[in-house]
């Protein structure tokens, strides 16, 4: 009969906290970046659509309409996300350290 080995585990390297939290600050700001620009080329889109419809170029109301609708889709989503992040910060004010 043999004992038991122990299990090894590897060690532990220190994380380097200044490069990992500027690397996740310019994910954060890159994604809410490409939020925002999405947004506004919807609402460009939308915009255009329904300016091409008041001049009579467009032939499809329904096209116009989906554009409409896929631009208020979008700014109520932008909207949502920051009334989330201010919350989230309010939050963290009202810790107590």
């Amino acid at each position: 009969m043999q004992p038991i080995q122990g299990i090894q585990l590897p060690t532990l390297q220190p994380a380097d906290k200044k490069s990992d939290v500027a690397e996740t600050e310019k994910n954060f700001t890159n994604m809410l970046s490409g939020i925002v620009s999405e947004v506004k080329n919807q609402q460009e889109s939308a915009d255009s659509a329904v300016q091409q419809l008041h001049a009579g170029g467009a032939k499809n109301l329904h096209e116009a309409m989906i554009a409409m609708e896929q631009a208020d889709i979008s700014i109520r989503f932008m909207v949502q996300v920051r009334n989330k992040a201010l919350e989230a910060y309010q939050e963290i004010m009202r810790m107590q350290v």
